[in-house]
């Protein structure tokens, strides 16, 4: 449940900062009838999503074993594109998003406003049908099927609720910041998901070596232990993995995360400056 909570609050965070952008040049711009539409385009968005999630689990429940297993491990790697493409794009976004989507209402408002909700569902569809994705290959392996809904759940209530506070100025963090320390977690969430993906592959029969362990470690990592259940849950590490399961969550995890955090390792310490501001 962490790890699908971290997804929601990063992706519900993006959205809502996307949102809390719109509605401020709206509202800032006197453009205050034209909110209506923002809503309406963040409205189809969501429902198209938590539709294409639906579809997702209904899908794979028709399935036959070992095409629900080949099934989920698409799911699994079309996650790790998504999310791996999402935290580098973020990380050069994160400064200058909220000049660019205004620009692109200020657009929309001069072609008509059925344009500005078409571009509030663009911008926000996106985030959307990624975390669909993300959620339905994080939920898989899950014991308890509520867990993963209340999880997303909480990530993305916690997402309004910090979105609503940057729009109001309440609070004030600096975005590229956590951006990049979530986006170095969810790194380690996609190297677990693709080690899950490879996981379904032996699991129907397309890779081999379902039973060559590459460790052992039962003794140290009981699964009754709430600290094996939190490291499977975040990071899939479990105590009794496959050779390929090894390799494939070390083969992303280790280039990834080094290419990700390359920017930090580069820079050389400069003298303190005001802290970037978030207000939209």
């Amino acid at each position: 449940m962490t790890a699908i909570y971290l997804i929601g609050l990063r992706e519900g965070l993006e959205i809502t900062l996307v949102v809390s952008i719109l509605v401020a040049f709206l509202v800032k711009s006197e453009r205050k009838p034209l909110l209506k539409f923002v809503w309406a385009g963040v409205a189809a968005a969501a429902l198209l999503s938590i539709g294409f999630a639906a579809l997702l689990e209904a899908g794979a429940a028709t399935l036959s074993f070992e095409q629900q297993e080949l099934f989920e491990a698409c799911a699994s790697f079309a996650a790790v594109v998504f999310v791996t493409w999402m935290i580098f794009w973020m990380r050069r976004m994160a400064r200058r998003m909220a000049a660019e989507l205004r620009g692109r209402l200020e657009e929309a408002i001069q072609v008509g406003a059925w344009a500005i909700a078409g571009m509030a569902f663009l911008a926000v569809v996106r985030e959307g049908l990624e975390t669909s994705i993300l959620f339905y290959a994080a939920a898989q392996g899950t014991q308890d099927s509520a867990e993963p809904l209340i999880g997303i759940s909480l990530g993305l209530l916690t997402s309004v609720v910090l979105g609503w506070l940057l729009y109001v100025s309440a609070v004030r963090i600096n975005l590229t910041r956590f951006f990049t320390w979530t986006g170095a977690l969810l790194v380690l969430v996609a190297a677990g998901i693709f080690k899950y993906g490879v996981h379904d592959l032996q699991e129907s029969g397309v890779l081999p070596g379902i039973n060559t362990h590459a460790y052992d470690v039962t003794g140290a990592l009981p699964p009754d232990a709430w600290y094996a259940e939190l490291l499977r849950g975040m990071f899939n590490i479990t105590p009794q993995p496959t050779v390929l399961e090894t390799v494939a969550w070390l083969a992303y995890g280790i280039p990834v995360l080094f290419l990700f955090l390359l920017p930090l390792l580069k820079k050389t310490p400069k003298p303190a400056s005001a802290p970037v501001s978030t207000s939209v």
